[in-house]
Parts: C-alpha cells; sequence; structure tokens
C-alpha cells in the first residue's frame, strides 16, 4: 500500500514551501487545503473514485491544484497536450472513454464540438462543497494517470501509469541525483508531459518545492540558476541551449547550490555539455519515455564529459538490457524492465501487451560499453524528435494521405540547427496539387510541431520486397 500522496506530506512538512507560481507560494499544507476544496466541489459535479476523466489546462498553479483535487477523489486523469488540433483531441477523448473534460476557460473552444461534457474551471469554482471520503492509503495498481504517446502505427496509444510505477521512478531519481533540505525544481516543462508532471510527483514525496513556470523563460531560468533560487531543473537539449546563450551573453557562472539541468527528449550535442561545464551547470543526461513513468537510466552530472553521449546507467530498480548482444557495444534493441514500467494501454490498444517476455520493448537500438554505460544510437529508427516533443512519421502520413490528390506520403526527420530535427514529407500526388495546399491541409489536422516543414513532390518512394516504405532512404534523399 502506498500512503495518500499530498495527505501524508502536509502532515509530515506542512509549513514547508509546496509550490511557487509567478509571484506567490504555497506551503503543503496550503497545497492540501485548496486541493481539498476543489475536491470537495468536483465532488458536488458527481465524480466519484475510479471515474477517468480528462483534463486541458496550461502549466500554472490553477491546473496543480486541479491534479491534486482529481488525485485525491481518486480520479484516472487522462492529461490532454494543450498543443493539439481538435481532431487529435477528439480522438484521444473517444479513445479514452473519459466521461467529462475539466477545462481551463481560456481553452474551451478547443473542445466545444466534442461530444464529451465540458467542465471549466470556472463552474467548479462556483459549485457548492459536497464531503467525500479520502482514501489514506493507495494500491499500487491504481492508474493515476494516462498519457497518450503516438505508436509506430500513427495512431496514439493511451499509457496508463500507476501510483506504483510513479512512486518507482521518483524513489529511482532520488537514489541517483539525491536530495537537499533546500531544493527547489524549476519546472518549464508541461504539465501534461511526463517529465512536467514527474516533478510534481517528486515534489510530495521528496518534500521539495517546484517553482513552475506557465512557459518556458530562458533570461529567467538562467537569472535564478545565476542567483541561486532554484537547484534542479529539468530540459531537453532547446532549452539548455537557450540558456547556456544567457549565462554567455553576460558571461555568468551557475551558483554553487545549483545540483543539476536534467536533460532528457533526446542526446545532447557534446558542445552544449562543453559550454555548460565552462558555466559550471552540472548536467545529467537522461533516457526515459512516457510508458516508464520518466527516467529510466541516467548519466551522473560528474561523468557528463567523461561519457560524453551516454544515457548513463539503469536507475537502482530499473533493468536494462540489449537484445541478442552478447558483449560490450554490441547493437541492439533496448529492453526495460522494473516497477516504474506501465502495466499497458486503455481504448483501441488495451489488449496489447507492452511487454514482452516480461521486458518493454523500446525500439530505440543501444548498447552498453564495457563500464555498463548506455548510449543509444537511435531514438527509434523512424521517430522525430522536435525541441523535446516526439513525433511519428505515420501519424503525420495518416493525415496527408487522405488529401484527395496525394496517393502516397513518406516522413521523416532533418537536421536542424535550433529544434534538432524537423518533419520533412515526400508526396507522390495523383494531381495538381501545391505546397500551400498541404500546408494548409496539415495545419487543420496536426499541432503546429507536427506540421512538416518542407514538402517535396516524388514519382515513387522507397519501398523493400514487401512494400515497406524505406524511411532510411529518405534520410538518404535529403542530401
Amino acid at each position: 500500500m502506498i500512503p495518500n500522496w499530498l495527505m501524508q506530506r502536509a502532515y509530515l512538512t506542512p509549513d514547508k514551501t509546496a509550490l511557487s507560481f509567478e509571484d506567490e507560494t504555497w506551503t503543503f499544507i496550503e497545497l492540501q487545503e485548496r486541493s481539498m476544496q476543489l475536491a470537495r466541489k468536483l465532488t458536488a459535479n458527481g465524480l466519484t473514485e475510479g471515474q477517468r476523466i480528462a483534463l486541458l489546462g496550461r502549466s500554472n498553479a490553477d491546473m496543480v491544484f486541479i491534479i491534486h483535487a482529481c488525485m485525491l477523489v481518486g480520479l484516472e486523469i487522462v492529461m490532454l497536450n494543450s498543443r493539439l488540433k481538435t481532431k487529435e483531441m477528439e480522438w484521444q477523448l473517444e479513445d479514452s472513454g473519459a466521461s467529462v473534460v475539466i477545462v481551463a476557460d481560456e481553452m474551451s473552444e478547443a473542445v466545444t464540438d466534442l461530444a464529451v461534457p465540458q467542465l471549466p474551471y470556472s463552474t467548479i469554482e462556483r459549485s457548492a462543497e459536497q464531503r467525500f471520503d479520502v482514501q489514506e492509503l493507495w494500491t499500487a495498481d491504481r492508474t493515476i494517470t494516462i498519457m497518450y504517446t503516438s505508436g509506430t502505427t500513427g495512431f496514439p496509444k493511451g499509457v496508463r501509469q500507476t501510483a506504483g510505477n510513479h512512486v518507482s521512478s521518483a524513489l529511482s531519481s532520488v537514489l541517483n541525483l539525491g536530495l537537499h533540505d533546500n531544493d527547489v525544481w524549476l519546472c518549464a516543462m508541461p504539465l501534461f508531459h511526463i517529465s512536467g508532471f514527474s516533478i510534481l510527483v517528486r515534489s510530495v514525496l521528496y518534500g521539495m518545492e517546484v517553482r513552475l513556470y506557465e512557459k518556458f523563460d530562458a533570461c529567467r531560468a538562467a537569472q535564478e540558476i545565476r542567483d541561486g533560487s532554484v537547484t534542479r531543473m529539468s530540459a531537453v537539449s532547446l532549452m539548455l541551449g537557450r540558456v547556456l546563450q544567457e549565462f554567455e551573453k553576460d558571461n555568468a557562472m551557475a551558483h554553487p547550490s545549483f545540483q543539476t539541468i536534467l536533460a532528457g527528449g533526446g542526446s545532447l550535442p557534446v558542445n552544449y555539455l562543453e559550454r555548460a561545464a565552462q558555466r559550471n551547470i552540472p548536467i545529467s543526461q537522461t533516457y526515459g519515455m512516457t510508458e516508464t513513468s520518466s527516467q529510466t537510466a541516467t548519466l551522473a552530472a560528474g561523468d557528463a564529459i567523461r561519457k560524453m553521449g551516454s544515457a548513463g546507467k539503469p536507475l537502482f530498480f530499473n533493468q536494462i538490457k540489449i537484445k541478442g548482444a552478447a558483449n560490450a557495444r554490441d547493437k541492439g534493441e533496448v529492453l526495460v524492465r522494473g516497477p516504474h514500467v506501465t502495466p499497458g494501454y486503455i481504448g483501441r490498444f488495451a489488449d496489447t501487451n507492452p511487454l514482452e517476455d516480461g521486458w518493454l520493448p523500446t525500439g530505440d537500438i543501444g548498447y552498453f560499453d564495457e563500464e555498463g554505460y548506455l548510449y543509444i544510437v537511435d531514438r527509434r529508427s523512424d521517430l522525430i524528435i522536435s525541441g523535446g516533443e516526439n513525433i511519428y512519421p505515420a501519424e503525420i502520413e495518416n493525415v496527408l494521405v487522405a488529401h484527395p490528390n496525394v496517393s502516397e506520403v513518406g516522413v521523416c526527420g532533418q537536421e536542424h540547427s535550433e529544434w534538432g530535427s524537423v518533419p520533412v514529407a515526400f508526396v507522390v500526388a495523383t494531381e495538381d496539387v501545391t505546397v500551400e495546399e498541404l500546408l494548409l491541409f496539415c495545419e487543420e489536422r496536426l499541432a503546429h510541431y507536427k506540421v512538416p516543414k518542407a514538402f517535396r513532390f516524388v514519382e515513387k518512394l522507397p519501398r523493400n520486397a514487401s512494400n515497406k516504405l524505406l524511411r532510411r532512404e529518405l534520410k538518404e534523399w535529403l542530401d
């Protein structure tokens, strides 16, 4: 059994700062009181334990309170990506079977025309309060969150993350990174992502303050790292690069109390690691995914230079092996096992077992060196990582091939100096169609970061004997 996170933390350290957002701060007891108030209002709106709801909002204090209120009631929370288009949200809501969408008022237009009922923040605030029984203990297999990740088929998968998954991830992380009384974790990652949500989990388990940003602000983040008001930060490569630029403008150094930037979402350029070292900014590269509730392996900051390019070693409770590897540096698919791994999916993929013989196949290709450090060769052969966002080519292809003047589409990633990689589409057209038409077609159906940044018209696509698209050849065509 697992103690109710917020109730236990408010009992242990009630007066310790839990959350700061803009110019306001809340202690853990204040966070509990506010979240309990909202939980009673949710109950008054007919929401009860075990019910599955969707949540759409901005990464601000209000969303933190709502998240904790949902957990206190015992709801399963489908975390909706606020960057998705209406059609993408519609698919996820239908697939998840969510009974209602709790939505920030300013974002309600995104779900206005959808079949699932809305429950705006303002309606919750105006509601009466209804008492309910708070569970003091949770079972480890209780589903806390559901986050959608695009599958290789192009259809998003709803990944279940349980109380046990989240706790295991948080404990593994702290055993690796350590914990200090004055730790403040800067969260500029979206709360609907596992990277952002996991910081909230660490906060209540560790008794640690979260400094929350609604949007990433490189200048402000750099200042906080310089003056010592934060000790840790999560970032993707793009964010780290911009923070480094701010430091270099002023020839600044990180405050001695700053512990680390936990960097995920793809491998980091060696140049970034070298520049960070010059600014006394410790970097811990990490490897993980939605199915593993964040980190699976992390490179200690002290090894950042010595083991450049490595994702480190598996965290304490986790196991990683390379499929088919007999020796160090043998490459193969990365397989993961541990209590942080999802028990499965929901909706369309509910009957799909994520494990093979007890191991999660990641689709990533990697190897271990002679000292047991993990290196990821490819973040899935087809995956495009753009500014830390995962983009699957099949999802874009499925949209474009629906255009009446398009017969075939192949999508791959092209290297980009700022975003890491951006999608490019190779199109076989049946009739005349312009780039502008295809661009508009995509913009109406895909999140902005998924829209191809270039279209190339070709007579045919490279395929193998079984007629499977060869995306690796598309990458060669880019050159």
